[in-house]
């Protein structure tokens, strides 16, 4: 789990790998294992958080460029 701290000190090339990386993690925790039911219930947890996050940064950032360039 990523700290908000370091997540705003990435660059937006960064985050966007990041946030494929955790939807792949998240993707495969949910679909991976359909049928044998043991899922890390806190791998996916952590995932979608780590996604909200860096999803909240980059819009941050794309609103503080437009607000500077209006």
């Amino acid at each position: 789990m990523s700290n908000y701290k370091d997540i705003q000190k990435k660059s937006d090339k960064d985050l966007v790998s990041m946030i494929q990386e955790n939807r792949e993690t998240l993707r495969t925790a949910r679909f991976g294992t359909a049928g044998a039911g043991n899922v890390d219930v806190k791998k996916v947890r952590d995932a979608k958080k780590d996604i909200a996050r860096g999803l909240t940064e980059l819009n941050a950032r794309k609103r503080n460029e437009a607000n500077k360039s209006a």
